[in-house]
């Protein structure tokens, strides 16, 4: 009844979601633990007055791509707005891959990037990443795929790329697509939306659920030159956004200066995590996301994670040879950082003790 390549594919596994009712902190999937602005509310209650939601909504997000037009200081028909950045990622697979053709990317990275290229049957090209996550620039060159894609800064390492080294990348592989995720963005020291003006191959795709506090509402922004930018148009759904949504991100992006302050309180406590998390063992990566990854070399953290949950708390943990000795830990509020060392100090000497290094197959 369904596709070969749909059958046998995996699906994509989300990070795991408390059932209601359950009181557990999370830090599994990046979540920004402080509130939205309160104008968002404001907003929301207003895009709901009257009999406001019987009508459809504006089919191309006018007075959200409006808002991302005047804060990133882009012309309106560079801009293209998506129910969040996964959809925008769905949308850019739709229009430019036929089945076969290779798609890039450095591993280990999103793995909903494996997912949209078996929907479309495409062929992967992963380039695996050094164990220092050293960024593979001429490996994704000489690819030469279709389309390339760059998670920046990376999800789960948070390691940042700079915008020279992706502007050269993006200079070699023209005139074939260079997409930049910057997801994580908000939370590191630079962005490459300028590179959009320059090259004509280079899309940047943004989101709003991390650091403006929106991940319920499913909000993401594609940046590219109008070429691109009318391509993919025709493969949106006609009303992608519903009429709250549009509301609620333009309402943020007005109010920019709230996400920015929570962004600096979550650089803040990223750093102080990252600082003990070493003190206690692991090692962890300079990240520029508001997630870090701490890794207990040649030690399988499956047990962990599992111990963690036990004791009320969620983080990710990815059973694949790359990262089976790896945790991808959220940055919560301070308290919840804490409680999560304090258990750490505990769980990890009887694991450096021991010899549990067998990585999943």
């Amino acid at each position: 009844m369904f596709r070969d390549a749909i059958v046998a594919m995996a699906p994509y596994v989300p990070g795991e979601q408390p059932k209601p009712g359950e009181r557990l902190i999370k830090l599994n999937t990046n979540e920004n633990p402080y509130p939205p602005s309160p104008r968002v509310r404001a907003a929301i209650i207003k895009a709901i007055e009257g009999d406001k939601l019987r009508l459809y909504p504006r089919p191309m997000a006018d007075e959200f791509i409006e808002a991302a037009s005047q804060y990133y200081r882009f012309p309106k028909e560079m801009i293209l707005a998506g129910n969040g950045s996964d959809e925008l990622l769905a949308m850019l697979f739709r229009a430019a891959l036929d089945p076969g053709d290779p798609v890039a990317y450095p591993v280990p990275t999103y793995s909903l990037y494996d997912t949209l290229a078996s929907v479309e049957n495409a062929r992967i090209v992963a380039i695996q990443m050094s164990r220092d996550f050293a960024f593979p620039a001429a490996e994704l060159a000489r690819a030469a795929a279709r389309l390339t894609i760059v998670c920046n800064p990376n999800s789960p390492t948070g390691t940042a790329v700079s915008s020279a080294a992706l502007a050269d990348l993006a200079r070699r592989l023209m005139p074939r697509l260079l997409a930049i995720d910057e997801a994580y963005v908000d939370f590191a020291d630079r962005h490459s939306l300028a590179l959009v003006r320059k090259h004509p191959n280079v899309l940047v795709l943004r989101t709003l659920s991390k650091s403006y506090s929106l991940a319920g509402m499913r909000l993401g922004l594609c940046f590219a030159q109008p070429p691109i930018i009318e391509q993919l148009l025709k493969v949106k759904d006609s009303y992608n956004l519903n009429r709250v949504s549009q509301a609620a991100g333009a309402a943020a992006l007005r109010h920019s200066q709230w996400a920015e302050r929570n962004a600096n309180r979550i650089r803040r406590t990223r750093r102080d995590t990252s600082q003990a998390l070493r003190a206690i063992g692991f090692e962890v990566p300079p990240s520029s996301a508001n997630f870090v990854l701490a890794r207990l070399a040649g030690h399988d953290l499956s047990e962990l994670a599992a111990q963690l949950r036990r004791e009320g708390i969620l983080v990710r943990y990815f059973a694949t040879p790359l990262l089976y000795d790896c945790l991808r830990i959220s940055i919560g509020k301070p308290a919840e950082m804490k409680l999560l060392l304090r258990h750490l100090k505990r769980l990890v000497p009887p694991i450096l003790a021991s010899s549990n290094g067998k990585a999943p197959t």
